[in-house]
């Protein structure tokens, strides 16, 4: 993606990494799992993956790194998710441009429809964090070919 980024935008691509975890990550993740905050494949995901940025796709795709979110949910609680929005998810990254993805206990991803997470409108991108990576992957790939980010 960045070998021919700065000829096609005439910037040079900004960060763009999956990093591997370290034992921040790792405990920060344990303790999220302790409280039953998070599905067990986002501890799986945290135990190897430190966090995920793509500054240059679209406005940008990051899946935060487990430690902000843990300060997250300590700053703030949790996001009300679910049908009923009574139950407690937790922001797990963005999209750039000011919209938030949070993943609710049962695993599924939303993403909200304004920055505000308040009283959040909330629509769902993926039934679990494997699919959630896919269609990040799938946006990498289309933004390699033909410079569209499409619309996670």
């Amino acid at each position: 993606m960045t070998d021919e980024f700065e000829r096609r935008h005439g910037f040079p691509p900004g960060a763009n990494e999956v990093r591997l975890a370290d034992q921040a990550d790792q405990a920060a993740a344990h303790t999220l799992a302790q409280v039953s905050l998070v599905p067990a494949d986002l501890v799986t995901f945290y135990d190897s993956i430190g966090e995920v940025t793509r500054t240059d796709v679209g406005n940008g795709y990051f899946v935060s790194p487990a430690v902000d979110v843990l300060l997250r949910f300590k700053q703030y609680g949790t996001v009300d998710v679910g049908a009923d929005q009574k139950d407690g998810g937790l922001v797990i990254g963005s999209n750039g441009g000011g919209l938030s993805y949070v993943v609710g206990l049962g695993g599924v991803i939303y993403r909200t429809r304004t920055a505000s997470l308040d009283e959040p409108e909330l629509d769902q991108v993926a039934d679990d964090l494997w699919q959630f990576l896919e269609l990040l992957e799938r946006s990498l790939t289309r933004f390699v070919a033909n410079g569209e980010p499409g619309c996670l």
